[in-house]
């Protein structure tokens, strides 16, 4: 005959050195299986095309080193490299590039965009492009569209129908502003070392020290900063708020059959 079980049973200490299991996540790739999209990889390789033609002959039209040097060329360099590096992932069914490369090369080609239909191709702006550049004709009007208003707007139609939304964060359009920082630094170095009164020594009209002087230029950076800042959060709101153009079903390997009878 068995001992009665006592209905109040102390509860048992520890078990010293037992070792706690550690979170083990799975990686959603060995879960969701890859998926190409070999559509985005060619729109992509073309848009880099595109821009690459776009930058060649601006540079073969002019100085090298003065077209390289200015923003439009340096963000569209870096919207195609970008671009490249996503139509091979895209092809290959990898994961995307982070959102940090991706959203700061849209800032910049929207940035280019913006600048310059807005004060430099504006007659009633502040700051508008005078000589030939406000007209240019032949290949540099061919070119200055391209880089100025046709890239950019493919590069806004490759993110909202392309991408899937809600990568872009907060967090990173503090760093996006780096690089207009460096520019303007830049663009600073630049014309002190090149002698005053040569053409061209500052590229654009809202940086330049010779007609505003410095304190006004840094006053013109400092409402830009502040609207690029702006522009970025405005991406990053909509990147939230925008539908998911690349939903697709996974299959599961399940089917489900009409019920018998």
């Amino acid at each position: 005959m068995t001992a009665p079980i006592p209905r109040d049973m102390p509860d048992l200490p520890a078990v010293p050195g037992m070792p706690a299991f550690l979170r083990s996540p799975v990686p959603a790739r060995a879960v969701v299986a890859p998926v190409r999209h070999p559509m985005a990889a060619v729109y992509r390789v073309l848009v880099v095309l595109t821009a690459a033609a776009a930058v060649t002959i601006e540079v073969l039209l002019s100085s090298p080193i003065r077209a390289l040097s200015h923003f439009s060329i340096q963000s569209t360099i870096l919207l195609a490299m970008v671009l490249l590096l996503s139509a091979r992932r895209a092809w290959t069914a990898r994961r995307p590039l982070p959102s940090s490369v991706t959203g700061a090369a849209l800032l910049y080609t929207t940035i280019t965009a913006l600048v310059y239909h807005l004060l430099l191709a504006n007659a009633a702006s502040p700051f508008p492009l005078t000589g030939a550049a406000a007209n240019p004709t032949g290949w540099h009007a061919v070119t200055t569209h391209l880089l100025n208003t046709v890239i950019p707007a493919a590069a806004l139609a490759d993110w909202l129908l392309l991408t899937a939304p809600g990568r872009l964060h907060l967090r990173q359009a503090a760093s996006w502003l780096l690089y207009p920082l460096a520019y303007l630094l830049f663009s600073f170095t630049r014309g002190e070392l090149i002698p005053p009164g040569t053409g061209g020594r500052y590229l654009y009209p809202f940086l330049d020290v010779d007609l505003h002087g410095y304190k006004n230029v840094l006053g013109n950076a400092l409402l830009l900063g502040l609207s690029f800042y702006a522009l970025a959060i405005l991406l990053i709101a909509l990147d939230h708020a925008r539908p998911n153009p690349i939903r697709h079903r996974g299959k599961t390997g399940f089917r489900l059959k009409p019920p018998v009878g």
